[in-house]
């Protein structure tokens, strides 16, 4: 799921440094591919390569010396790869994404408003009537557009006190392998108070994200899941990427994913986290891919062949997200990112159990990077984004805790 506990506004299965974090988006379902060869023709020159990705090396080298058992990153920029590792990680990696599903879950409602299927700015009631109501939530006062862009008041329910204890604490222990249905999910965020009248501010939830699967699952008569599968994974041959369900077995190749089992702990005993019930995170943040398919994927949509124009357009209209300057702004399901060098960047971060990741691109789509560092209490990802575009070696100071 996702947002950086960058000032702890954005917890849990926030899953993705809200500070830390970048956005990204979808495919489109009529991804044309090239297929028959062309003409022989006189290649072009090829674009100079990148020569060195040594701060981004040295980026994930500091996350391994912060504790971090192991890290990867790849990074694409023009027709230049690069591959780099820390610690004990392979290249090719599968790895959790959290709050990165919240872009391909966000793409698949807006290729079903290109389609003419449904309009973002339905009420929430008309989709699923009744099931937002409670304590002062009202679905019909809510857009479908306020779930994707988080203005929308609901509650999150990964700050329920209750479900923090069962799934972050401890007792995950007991309850790794529990299935939690989207509806249970969204009637733990019924039992508080809104966070504020839709529309009058912003406040990252996951309870958005769920229902915005849900949606999904009403306007398509299948379930979320196998919307993305058929409309984003399967057009992009995303090999690594699966939707997992219920399925708590990571696909190899993996390496273990390692957690404190608490919020703010970082030190005492590290537990082995690998296997768990991902339908707690849901359309929020379920997900599965490796360093290469994320960057397939944002690459794809920044390059305008996943969504059509009148629809890039509304996912990169972002509203703030904090009152203070310089902080990243969130469209539908992505987020625009500044630099310390000015350059500019749009993805989205990821966390959850023994994961935290980052997948970003310039508006371009021509420079990408995507990472995953193997532990949820500690390394610092918001260094890999400067390092890789602003080419800023990392200081040797420990980084602030990460978010889940």
């Amino acid at each position: 799921m996702s947002a950086a506990r960058t000032a702890r506004t954005v917890r849990t299965l926030r899953t993705a440094r809200t500070v830390r974090t970048l956005l990204a988006a979808g495919l489109v379902a009529g991804i044309t591919a090239t297929a028959l060869a062309a003409p022989a023709v006189a290649a072009a020159p090829p674009e100079p390569a990148r020569t060195s990705h040594a701060a981004t090396q040295q980026a994930l080298d500091a996350a391994v010396a912060q504790g971090v058992p192991g890290a990867v990153a790849q990074a694409r920029d023009g027709r230049d790869r690069w591959t780099g590792t820390a610690g004990e990680r392979g290249g090719d990696d599968r790895f959790r994404v959290g709050s990165i599903t919240k872009t391909f879950t966000a793409t698949v409602l807006l290729q079903l408003q290109a389609e003419g299927r449904i309009d973002l700015d339905d009420k929430v009631e008309k989709w699923l009537p009744g099931v937002v109501r409670g304590h002062g939530h009202d679905g019909r006062a809510i857009t479908v557009r306020q779930l994707l862009n988080h203005t929308s008041g609901i509650y999150g329910y990964t700050e329920d006190p209750g479900f923090q204890a069962k799934v972050f604490g401890p007792d995950f222990l007991q309850h790794r392998y529990d299935t939690w249905t989207p509806r249970q999910l969204v009637a733990v965020a019924m039992n508080h108070e809104p966070d504020f009248a839709p529309g009058t501010s912003w406040n990252y939830s996951n309870t958005n994200f769920v229902l915005a699967g849900m949606v999904i699952e009403k306007v398509t008569g299948r379930p979320y899941g196998q919307a993305v599968e058929h409309r984003i994974i399967k057009p992009l041959k995303l090999r690594a990427t699966s939707v997992p369900g219920t399925k708590s077995r990571m696909p190899r190749p993996h390496s273990p994913a390692y957690s404190k089992l608490s919020l703010d702990a970082t030190t005492g005993p590290t537990y082995d986290v690998t296997e768990l019930n991902p339908s707690i995170a849901s359309a929020a943040g379920e997900m599965i891919s490796d360093a290469n398919d994320l960057q397939t994927f944002y690459r794809a949509l920044l390059k305008g062949r996943l969504l059509p124009k009148a629809e890039m357009k509304e996912m990169t209209d972002t509203v703030a997200m904090s009152p203070e300057a310089g902080a990243p702004r969130y469209g539908l399901g992505l987020m625009e990112i500044g630099l310390s060098c000015g350059k500019e960047i749009w993805g989205h971060s990821g966390g959850i159990h023994g994961s935290s990741s980052q997948a970003v691109a310039t508006r371009d789509g021509e420079h990408s990077l995507a990472a995953n560092f193997n532990a949820d209490w500690t390394g610092d990802t918001q260094a890999l984004l400067e390092a890789e575009f602003c080419g800023t070696v990392p200081s040797a100071s420990p980084s602030a805790s990460p978010e889940k």
